[in-house]
């Protein structure tokens, strides 16, 4: 099963969660634009797109600005892997994010 970031790192932040209230929703489990890549739910495989997610209790900001940590993350690591030669190139994530602004 492929589980959505949230799920993976049990953050609690997206919809419902029980973090969600206190610490706010996390726009990953909300942004629609990526449903279904990578057979995520909304956002929820597509993380290091998403703007302003929020990872390691904090806001994450711009891509330009969290891309660098995000790649050391191990959920984009277990993505990656398991996308294999399916894994959608992040400049074409980029691409679809900047069209649908």
């Amino acid at each position: 099963m492929k589980n959505n970031c949230w799920e993976s790192k049990k953050c609690g932040r997206e919809l419902g969660g029980e973090r969600a209230f206190e610490k706010g929703v996390c726009p990953a489990s909300i942004d629609v634009r990526f449903d279904g890549i990578h057979n995520g739910k909304n956002g929820g495989r597509t993380c290091w797109i998403i703007s302003g997610t929020l990872c390691n209790d904090k806001g994450q900001g711009e891509f330009v600005e969290k891309f660098k940590e995000c790649a050391r993350c191990d959920f984009y690591y277990e993505v990656r892997e398991k996308e294999g030669h399916n894994l959608v190139p992040t400049m074409f994530l980029l691409q679809r994010f900047e069209n649908d602004k």
